[in-house]
């Protein structure tokens, strides 16, 4: 099993910058790629950005495209979202999840932190 914990999220002003990270502990060695995913009230959770773990690839939601920038550390097996100019639309609970291949789902997930942007 892969256990996933987030930090970071707060309550931050529209505009302003907040770093979220999720530590991965476990089976780490099975993670292929590692993924950021929110849920704001009443909404369905979605996609934010995801990081192959091994080459680093990225790919990103157009909603935070050129605001967001997800990394890795593969030492550390830590990953990183950096988010700036925040939107009070940006507000939600952000979890990191990890799937095991290409073609897989997302299969193990952290309990989540909450990101409140004020306008």
């Amino acid at each position: 099993q892969v256990q996933l914990v987030e930090s970071g999220g707060g309550l931050v002003q529209a505009g302003g910058s907040l770093r979220l990270s999720c530590a991965a502990s476990g089976r780490t060695f099975s993670i292929y790629a590692m993924g950021w995913f929110r849920q704001a009230p009443g909404k369905e959770r979605e996609f934010v950005a995801a990081i192959n773990w091994s080459g680093g690839s990225t790919s990103y939601a157009d909603s935070v495209k050129g605001r967001f920038t997800i990394s890795r550390d593969n030492a550390k097996n830590t990953m990183s979202l950096q988010m700036n100019s925040l939107k009070p639309e940006d507000a939600a609970v952000y979890y990191c999840a990890s799937r095991p291949g290409f073609l897989s789902s997302y299969d193990y997930w952290g309990q989540g932190t909450r990101v409140t942007v004020s306008s």
